[in-house]
């Protein structure tokens, strides 16, 4: 049995589909209201903030994933992701399964620096040190042999479907509307975005692959970077038109945070899209040649093609 801790959302739910592709038609998904991904799935809701509630949703499991995503709040953050990851320890370690955490950036410093697997959680957002404490308790339990586990770390997310990221709701959305696409601060700084789909594909490469655990990985990424303009650019080509969009500066975004509870729960995250944002999967790259990653041309075209846009 494999067993999605926090299944609801896009990542959860690619994840599932690669599993029962490549690995095993034995999956549980676990969360507070979960959905199936495909007919044989196995159900159970939990609530990870109870520790019972994980002991008891990691029964007979072999490889748990935890891809869950808390309400984006930073004093929910600093409070539960440390709780959460204590519940899944105990409850691996319980059940002597194995661990595949699916993580965020947001305890990197927001500089110019290539981040590598190296790089030091020194954030000093609230959301950053909610994450880095939850990283820092798990990589403890790997360092004393509590728990075999990994840890699969990735930027920015983009992708089709459901997919619920700074990039999808700024750019595809408001395209999806008839709206013109919207940009953080700057258009001319190099970004670095995962495709969905190929952060499922190589969560569950990593989860069944024996050597690969005891190990932080940076999920493969395309490396051409592109600027939001030259994104935005490709999505003009793709669609045979020039799309117009706007950069938001930083006043506007403060003004913005006043009255939106988004805006202001992401300004955390602004300094890194002032600058060039490069996170490095080389590591990954070498020890698996064979992974395809998804080019932005290819991504950006599959997202194109999954809806209709006014």
């Amino acid at each position: 049995m494999q067993t999605i801790l926090g299944a609801n959302g896009i990542i959860g739910e690619t994840l599932a589909k690669m599993l029962r592709s490549e690995y095993t038609k034995e999956i549980r998904l676990v969360g507070r209201n979960p959905k199936k991904v495909h007919l044989g799935d196995e159900l159970f809701k939990a609530d990870l903030l109870d520790p019972k509630h994980v002991i008891s949703a990691l029964e007979h499991t072999e490889i748990a994933y935890l891809t869950v995503g808390l309400p984006y709040r930073s004093d929910v953050w600093l409070r539960d992701w440390i709780i959460v990851m204590r519940n899944v320890i105990a409850a691996c370690k319980e059940h002597r399964c194995k661990l595949v955490y699916f993580d965020n950036t947001y305890a990197y410093p927001q500089d110019t620096v290539v981040q590598s697997e190296e790089t030091p959680m020194i954030s000093q957002g609230k959301k950053g040190r909610g994450k880095k404490k939850a990283a820092e308790l798990l990589l403890q339990a790997m360092a004393i042999k509590e728990i075999e586990a990994s840890i699969c770390r990735a930027p920015e997310f983009y992708g089709p479907g459901k997919t619920k990221s700074i990039t999808n709701i700024l750019v595809f959305d408001n395209l999806k509307n008839g709206k013109k696409p919207k940009v953080f601060l700057r258009d001319d700084v190099l970004r670095t975005l995962i495709y969905t789909v190929d952060a499922g594909k190589a969560m569950a490469l990593i989860g069944n692959t024996p050597d690969a655990y005891g190990q932080t990985w940076h999920l493969p990424c395309d490396d051409d970077r592109l600027t939001y303009k030259g994104f935005i650019k490709e999505i003009s080509k793709q669609l045979g038109r020039k799309v117009d969009y706007t950069v938001l500066n930083a006043f506007v975004l403060k003004i913005a945070s006043w009255f939106d509870s988004n805006t202001k729960e992401t300004r955390e995250l602004l300094p890194r899209y002032r600058i060039d944002n490069i996170f490095d999967s080389s590591k990954f790259k070498k020890r698996f040649p064979d992974f395809r990653v998804t080019s932005y041309q290819e991504g950006i075209a599959e997202i194109l093609s999954d809806f209709e846009i006014v």
